[in-house]
């Protein structure tokens, strides 16, 4: 691969090396004067975007948060739900208008920054401190921090259900469909969202990365030359999909279907992680990605990784309030709640360090699938051609257009200018 990295992996072997002092406040990186505080008289309104999952857990903090400066203003938040994966075109779209704070993923950064919604943080010294190094670079550009870590958990791994297979049975996509077809049932993947897709690219020697201009691609997914051709992956992607044991879904459906006992295995990440647990039970297992049968050899499947940052808005009216509530939504003990209410793995060192964290089995497995993970960084012509193609494959190829060409046109429109 081009790059080999990933947030966690990175940095777990500095998390027992490096030790803070607990908190009950965040650094004040934004702070606010009595003045402007007001003593009680001025009404501070902020607007919150972050994920539909996450509204119980931040209007939770919200209410610590108001507890915390109760008498310094009269605090009114709104909570809005906004998906992270494009929270930047929402914001972009009328920046003076959008939320003061907001969830984004860290591949948003650079643009963000660029198109001055986010001012450079100032006094850094302790978010730099207490986040895992690799969580800082993320939500920096060139070395100035623009974002405050959030979670250093944002990959993708399998989950499948004890009952139906042994540890030696998940070192195989294509024999889990095989024992997923007997059971009549399914494992699934999203084949429709080119973030996961990347998987069966990434491990190849195939390259997709962005150019030094921070903007277009490059990519050799269509190549004809090396032990690996592109269409070799292609094909090996139909095998899978003519299985009755797999199935391309959502992240919702997938849900469901564990729910509903249809599936039985599928690739999603630590934010779903309490919904299979409830399901599945003791059952619930979860591990590195699977290899999968391509021109005759097991190529283990790779993946895109992240993490989750908060921003405050350049034009936010009430700036350093704006910087407290995000301070506050990413300190480590509300990043602790984070992980118990939501599973997600935090980039607060001493909250990541500790015990719960450390022997969550969906963190295990985000461990075990870092080796085979590479940062995303892609350009915005990467995401509909790669789905466009995959989802074609996953219905069994209804435009008949052969692999190479799908891949030649696909390919086309990834490294656009």
């Amino acid at each position: 691969m081009k790059r080999n990295c990933f947030l966690l992996l990175s940095v777990i072997g500095t998390l027992f090396m490096m030790t803070g002092c607990k908190s009950q406040e965040p650094a004040q990186t934004g702070s606010v004067t009595k003045e402007q505080a007001g003593a009680g008289e001025q009404t501070v309104e902020l607007t919150v975007w972050g994920a539909e999952e996450d509204e119980a857990l931040l209007q939770e903090i919200f209410t610590s948060f108001k507890e915390h400066y109760a008498g310094q203003a009269d605090f009114q938040i709104t909570y809005q739900a906004q998906s992270e994966s494009n929270c930047k075109d929402v914001l972009l779209g009328d920046l003076e208008n959008g939320a003061d704070v907001f969830a984004f993923a860290d591949d948003q950064v650079a643009a963000l920054a660029a198109a001055g919604a986010l001012d450079p943080i100032e006094d850094d010294a302790g978010i730099r401190s207490e986040n895992l190094p690799a969580a800082v670079d993320a939500a920096s550009v060139e070395d100035v921090l623009y974002a405050y870590p959030l979670t250093a958990d944002n990959g993708y791994f399998l989950y499948y259900n004890k009952s139906y297979f042994s540890e030696d049975d998940i070192k195989s996509l294509n024999r889990m469909t095989e024992i997923a077809a007997l059971a009549e049932r399914q494992v699934v993947m999203d084949w429709s969202s080119a973030w996961y897709v990347y998987s069966f690219f990434g491990n190849t020697g195939l390259e997709v990365g962005l150019n030094e201009d921070g903007i277009t691609n490059y990519c050799t997914w269509n190549s004809t030359d090396g032990p690996i051709r592109g269409v070799d992956v292609a094909m090996a992607m139909a095998d899978i999909a003519a299985s009755p044991g797999f199935a391309s879904k959502t992240d919702s459906e997938f849900i469901a279907g564990v729910e509903d006992g249809s599936v039985i295995a599928g690739v999603s990440g630590v934010w779903n992680a309490v919904a299979i647990e409830e399901a599945w039970g003791a059952n619930a297992g979860a591990a590195r990605l699977p290899a999968y049968t391509c021109a005759g050899k097991e190529i283990q499947m790779a993946s895109f990784s992240g993490c989750k940052l908060i921003g405050v808005n350049a034009y936010s009216k009430h700036p350093d309030w704006a910087a407290r509530l995000a301070q506050w939504i990413t300190s480590e003990e509300n990043q602790t709640l984070r992980f118990a209410m939501r599973g997600q793995g935090p980039s607060n060192i001493n909250a990541a360090n500790s015990l719960e964290v450390q022997s969550s089995p969906a963190i295990s497995a985000l461990l075990a699938q870092s080796e085979f993970s590479q940062i995303q960084r892609v350009g915005g012509n990467f995401w509909d051609p790669v789905t466009e193609f995959a989802t074609d494959i996953a219905l069994g190829n209804p435009s008949g257009k052969a692999f190479q060409a799908g891949l030649d046109s696909m390919v086309e429109r990834i490294t656009a200018r």
